[in-house]
């Protein structure tokens, strides 16, 4: 193996793991946040977020590490972290950019057109505008303008019944979108998601550990992170205030924590470390 390769890998969802579902706050995490970075291990942030919100929380974080936007729509990685850009890319300022999905206007042209036969049963963020968005989710006016500034994918907040919104989604994936349920939101974007995401950027690190396997962990609470649960090595389920833990196929290799949000985030990667030999 290259000595600079990781050989473990963390994968973490945002809202409702390492954020709190009410005050998005990551204090209880933050010492092992820490620890990952001080043992070398990369700590991928996979969200519905925009690149504009990732970049202001990576910074937070003190993160530099790869990042997965808009639900799988597109892996942003810094280009010290292979040693040549990884092929299918594209050069944007300090990044390389691996694109899995089409441009949002494509769904908010299919969302108009659907908006005949829903009339006021759905919202998005382009049609509320930065104060629908800052009523919808307690965000600051900066960082709304932040969650609407994405490329790839479309939000949207559910209004009406839930048999109607079943219709609703089956409309959407006949039109050729994916449709992905998170905490809050509904994401309309295409063909991508988390587990695509993970799938792609893992390869690329076993390629610079010379294809050794490597030893991942995903983190979520939500319906859109399932892709991303199933596909990691193990999966780390965060138990949520609002609704219950999302359903995995698999049965080996997976936690649950038993506090919410970014308390149980620490508890759980505390307890994976230390399954890998690693004191926390």
């Amino acid at each position: 193996m290259n000595g600079n390769a990781p050989s473990l890998l963390v994968f973490s969802d945002l809202d409702g793991s390492l954020l709190d579902h009410h005050s998005y706050s990551f204090a209880p995490a933050l010492p092992l946040v820490k620890t990952l970075a001080e043992r070398g291990i990369p700590l991928i942030l996979a969200s519905s977020k925009t690149r504009a919100e990732m970049l202001e929380l990576r910074l937070a974080l003190g993160n530099t590490q790869p990042f997965i936007v808009e639900n799988g729509a597109a892996v942003f990685i810094p280009r010290h972290t292979f040693p040549a850009p990884p092929v299918g890319t594209r050069e944007l300022g300090d990044y390389w950019v691996y694109e899995m999905a089409p441009a949002r206007s494509k769904w908010l042209a299919l969302l108009a057109d659907l908006s005949a036969e829903f009339p006021g049963e759905f919202d998005s963020f382009h049609s509320a505008g930065v104060a629908g968005i800052v009523e919808m989710t307690g965000l600051s006016m900066t960082q709304a303008q932040a969650a609407n500034d994405r490329f790839y994918s479309e939000p949207v907040r559910w209004l009406g019944s839930k048999a109607r919104e079943t219709l609703f989604t089956r409309r959407l994936r006949d039109a050729g979108a994916t449709v992905l349920k998170g905490g809050r939101f509904l994401s309309v974007s295409g063909n991508c998601d988390k587990g695509q995401a993970l799938r792609w950027l893992r390869a690329r690190y076993q390629q610079q550990a010379g294809g050794t396997a490597l030893k991942d962990l995903a983190i979520g609470d939500s319906e859109n992170d399932c892709s991303m649960l199933e596909a990691a090595h193990t999966a780390l389920l965060i138990r949520s205030p609002v609704h219950d833990f999302p359903a995995l196929g698999k049965v080996d290799g997976v936690l649950r924590s038993s506090a919410c949000g970014p308390a149980g985030w620490a508890q759980g990667v505390s307890q994976w470390l230390q399954s890998n030999g690693i004191s926390t």
